[in-house]
Order: structure tokens, then C-alpha cells, then sequence
């Protein structure tokens, strides 16, 4: 077999020197007394041929690897993807919106929840708020983030065309402003839903694609492909137990989803969903934005095996946050290293999935990896309240694992009240 091209290891590339020693060699074979020396015509023009041959060299990997999702890039991907029907998913656009509060009451303070609708005129775009913004009569107006509910260059709106918060969204959660007035607008455009998924992320999507209908495998890939969903369980509680065989008591529920064993013909037979979701994106729909319940019911519905329905369950998504001393060094801007610490917290916690534990060491590591911060003292993880009749946050020893349940899902807001830190310097 070659040393080079499509070997037992992949595909190794010539390099240029050897290319270049070949031509050498044929042009000693072809001529006699040939002169290669530095200023030879013959050694620049098999120099130039070598440097072009390299380069085709370079296409030819390209093409090779090209060939394969964990290797392909670029278009590349894009062509595997097309093959097996998933095309790229465009981002949603982002931008900024300006609130602004009139005839405010004296003392009364005005909370826009994260996940307020707002919307530009005909034809209708909805974007949602990243984070909570709160108003009062020394505070007017405030800017706050928001990203477009659909993907795709359709969110790429001008500046001033979002005109106000959507009205339906207004009378469920803003119903109670008495005599003052919320306005909304964009200074700026809003920007990128004309940009795709990155290679890596697509790369993910395309290696768990399942290639098959009415399994567990499809189910799941079809509300995962809904935009705003962030993770998801099935569970079928009665496709784990024949308790007619002698294995009865052998098996957990939920082990073997979707089996015949424990089903009788004829009877309605359903399984559990549990969807994950994005806070901004409503589980309902409000307005003229979709519910994540009725888009992944439609998308399930879909691939669901034949007379098996789903049950669509929202999942329990729990506020998580730390209370702990933080050492810094001399002279650190205390207010912007606070401020990134929180975003550091919210990057590691985003990539939890259902009932991922939120883990004591991971949290250290995300504190001492800030430039800036010497050591992080007497950590204490907590949660929002599991019971209702819990009325305040729920805090664990230091060194504990904040332990979620089967259908929770931990959260972090970089502004929410679940955070509690002291910065000192050593």
C-alpha cells in the first residue's frame, strides 16, 4: 500500500519537499548531466509544478475528509447534511430594545420579566427579552437584550420598527400598570439571522441524528430540532415491566420505551416527554409566538410510533446560584469582576442537562480560572425553593453537589437573587 493518499490511518499528505525530491529524481532519469543547482531554469520551473502539486495534494485531503461528518467542514458538511435531509439551522437575530416608563407612581418600582414579547409592526416579528429590567420614577428608560422567537433573516428588522410590547403578553403579565405607560423601540437594527449554526454544533446535531421512525431516538431528535428547546427526557412508564414474567420487579420503568410487553391492543397507551426550554422562549403559545408544548407536539406527532401518544410535560427549570466569599487581588476592579464571575457561572450552568447535578468542583474551577481571583472561601451552592412550602433558598453544606431531580433542570441568571458574594482582597 502507498505511504501516501488513503492509507489503513486516513489520508496522508504528500509534503511539498518529497514532491519536489521525486521531480528531482525523474529529471536526473530523463537527462543527462542535468543541472538542479539554485539557479537553474529547470529547478524553479519543477519548484513552481511542486508548490501546485502541493496544493492539489491539500484539495484532495480536503475531499477526503470531506467525505466524513466528524471530519467535514464548510460546505463539506453542508452536502452530508443535505444527504440525510438536515439542512443547517439559521440563528435567530439579535439586538437591543430601549423601554421607556411614563407616568410613573411615586415608590413603585416596574418589573419587564425576562421572556417579554416584543413585536414590530405588519407584518409581525416577536422577539424575546434575555433578562429582567425593572423601572421606577427615577429610572425611565432602560435598554435590555432580545433575540428574534424564529430563526432566519426574517428577524433582521430596522431601527425603530419594533413598535410595542406584544398586547396579548401585556394583559397576562403587564395587566397591572395602573396609570403608567411602557413604551418599546430599537435604536438599532437587529443582526444575524442571516448566519448558521457553527461547524461543531452542526457537527453534534448531524452525529445523533437518528436514522430510523417510532423509536425513542427519533422522538427525541424531533423536539430537539425545535428552536428554544434545550434538552429532553422520554419515559415509558409502562414499558419496562411484564409483571406476567418472572423478571417482574427485575427492571426499572422507563427502561425499555415504547415496548409491547405491558400494553394491551386496542387501549390508548401514552408516554412522557419532558421538555426542556429556553426562560424566554413561553411554553405556551402567546400572541403570534408559537408554544414550545404545541411545536413539539406537532414535531413528535410526527415520528411517534403508531397508537402510542405523547404526553408533553414542561420541565421544572430551578434557579441556581452560590453564596461564597471570593479573594481577589489588590487593586481589582471589584464591580467588573463580579460582573464577569456572574457570566462565567451562567456560561458553566447553561451547558447542564436534565437532571445534571450541579457539581461543587466545577463551580470552584469557574471562580479560580477568573484572572483576578486568588481563592474562593466557605461556597455554599443553592437553589430555589424544591417544596411549596419552602419560602426561601435552599443552601448546602460546602463541598456538596447541588443534586437535581429526574425533570429538573438547573438555570442561572447573571442578575438573579440566588447569588450572594462577598469580594475581599487577600
Amino acid at each position: 500500500m502507498t505511504d501516501f493518499g488513503v492509507t489503513e490511518q486516513g489520508f496522508v499528505l504528500k509534503p511539498v519537499d518529497r514532491i519536489l525530491s521525486e521531480a528531482f529524481d525523474r529529471a536526473r532519469a530523463v537527462f543527462d548531466d542535468v543541472d538542479l543547482t539554485s539557479t537553474s531554469a529547470l529547478r524553479k520551473i519543477l519548484e513552481v509544478t511542486a508548490a501546485e502539486d502541493g496544493e492539489l495534494w491539500k484539495r484532495m485531503e480536503d475531499l477526503y475528509y470531506g467525505s466524513f461528518v466528524s471530519t467535514a467542514v464548510g460546505d463539506g458538511l453542508d452536502l452530508l447534511g443535505e444527504d440525510v435531509g438536515l439542512a443547517r439551522p439559521q440563528l435567530p437575530s439579535t439586538g437591543e430594545v430601549l423601554f421607556t416608563l411614563g407616568n410613573a407612581a411615586p415608590g413603585r418600582r416596574y418589573v419587564v420579566p425576562e421572556g417579554a414579547i416584543v413585536i414590530t409592526g405588519t407584518p409581525v416579528r416577536a422577539f424575546g427579552t434575555t433578562a429582567s429590567v425593572t423601572l421606577d420614577e427615577g429610572n425611565t428608560s432602560t435598554t435590555a437584550e432580545v433575540v428574534a422567537f424564529e430563526p432566519g433573516p426574517g428577524g433582521d428588522v430596522l431601527a425603530g420598527e419594533i413598535v410595542g410590547i406584544d398586547p396579548t403578553y401585556g394583559s397576562i403579565f403587564l395587566a397591572d400598570l395602573g396609570d403608567a405607560t411602557l413604551t418599546v423601540t430599537n435604536p438599532r437594527v437587529t443582526a444575524g439571522g442571516t448566519e448558521t449554526e457553527s461547524d461543531d454544533v452542526y457537527r453534534a446535531r448531524l452525529a445523533g441524528l437518528a436514522r430510523n421512525l417510532w423509536t425513542v431516538e427519533a422522538v427525541a431528535q424531533a423536539a430537539f430540532g425545535i428552536s428554544g428547546v434545550l434538552d429532553v427526557a422520554l419515559s415509558d412508564p409502562l414499558g419496562g415491566v411484564d409483571v406476567s414474567r418472572s423478571v417482574f420487579g427485575r427492571f426499572l420503568f422507563g427502561r425499555l420505551a415504547f415496548s409491547a410487553e405491558a400494553r394491551r391492543i386496542g387501549e390508548p397507551y401514552f408516554f412522557d416527554v419532558v421538555v426542556a426550554h429556553e426562560t424566554r422562549a413561553p411554553w405556551r403559545t402567546i400572541g403570534p409566538v408559537r408554544g414550545i408544548f404545541e411545536r413539539v407536539a406537532e414535531a413528535v406527532g410526527a415520528v411517534r410510533p403508531v397508537g402510542i401518544h405523547p404526553n408533553i410535560i414542561e420541565a421544572d427549570h430551578v434557579e441556581v446560584g452560590v453564596r461564597a466569599t471570593v479573594v481577589v487581588e489588590p487593586g481589582s476592579d471589584g464591580p467588573a469582576l463580579l460582573a464577569s464571575i456572574r457570566q462565567r457561572l451562567a456560561a458553566g450552568i447553561r451547558g447542564q442537562r436534565l437532571g445534571g447535578d450541579v457539581l461543587y468542583s466545577q463551580v470552584v474551577r469557574t471562580f479560580v480560572e477568573e484572572p483576578g481571583v486568588l481563592d474562593v472561601r466557605r461556597l455554599h451552592l443553592r437553589r430555589t425553593p424544591r417544596e411549596a412550602q419552602e419560602s426561601t433558598l435552599v443552601e448546602v453544606p460546602v463541598g456538596e453537589n447541588l443534586v437535581m431531580g429526574p425533570t429538573e433542570l438547573a438555570v442561572f441568571s447573571p442578575g438573579g437573587d440566588t447569588i450572594d458574594l462577598t469580594l475581599v482582597t487577600s
